[in-house]
């Protein structure tokens, strides 16, 4: 691809890394149509067990490219919505995905970049990162990315850092909830190899149901709906084969057959 580096280790963690450095791995046209088909191949690859979302260069991502942007813009108003749909197809599809995914975060996570952030399952950054949800600063707004920022941090918090634009640091990230772990950089491949391994050691069929089920579930009250799918869910999936070589594996004192003896 032209805008990505995609790699596969043999455990099944694939590493899809952005690969823009000379605009800060801000993404166009182009990084969007590839980034939702690499994420299309590895959930299509029964050989990927969990990816890991990166920047290559200095930083994670600035966000969307100012001159698409522009382009955008000045298109008709059939393009330019087209344009911002397969924005939202591409996120979808990252926050949909049925397998596990991790943003290794490092330098800055800007306005869209935050969306990609906040799409994935998991969220590690170094402790020199800053982010910022930008989009005011150039009149427009976090339309897209919104979702996914108000998932992650909040409604009153997503306020505040789209009405302001201003940065933040790491910790602010984390105690906010907007990346799970922060840690110095020099250490940021070692945290996510941590997460990767943890990742490896659940049962990547019961990982797929665990997302499609909470993406059902919303905060609030648990009413008679919410009971009779969580009871249909588990009663479904505890007959499974995974569950049963799960079961027996415990029982047994040894490795479920999906982690790696190597």
């Amino acid at each position: 691809m032209e805008t990505l580096q995609i790699a596969l280790d043999g455990r099944g963690v694939a590493r899809i890394i952005m690969n823009r450095p000379e605009v800060f791995n801000a993404f166009d046209e182009a990084m969007i149509a590839e980034l939702g088909q690499a994420v299309a191949h590895c959930v299509a690859d029964p050989a990927v067990r969990v990816i890991v979302l990166a920047g290559a260069g200095k930083v994670f991502s600035a966000g969307a490219d100012v001159q698409w942007m522009r382009r955008a813009a000045a298109a008709s108003q059939e393009a330019n919505l087209a344009d911002a749909r397969r924005f939202a197809d591409m996120l979808h599809a990252i926050a949909t995905c049925p397998k596990p995914t991790i943003a290794r975060i490092h330098g800055l996570a800007l306005g869209g970049g935050i969306g990609l952030a906040c799409a994935c399952d998991i969220a590690v950054a170094s402790s020199e990162a800053k982010f910022a949800v930008s989009e005011a600063r150039l009149g427009i707004l976090p339309a897209v990315i919104g979702p996914y920022l108000i998932e992650a941090v909040g409604p009153r918090q997503a306020r505040r850092l789209a009405l302001t634009a201003s940065r933040i640091d790491a910790q602010t990230a984390l105690q906010m909830g907007l990346v799970h772990e922060v840690v110095e950089l020099p250490e940021l491949d070692a945290a996510i190899e941590h997460w990767s391994t943890e990742l490896l050691a659940s049962g990547p069929v019961a990982q797929t149901e665990i997302k499609q089920l909470f993406d059902q579930l919303a905060a609030g009250a648990i009413d008679d709906e919410t009971r009779e799918l969580t009871a249909r869910t588990i009663a479904r999936v505890r007959m499974g084969d995974e569950a049963r070589e799960g079961f027996a594996a415990f029982l047994a004192k040894r490795p479920a057959a999906w982690i790696s003896k190597d």
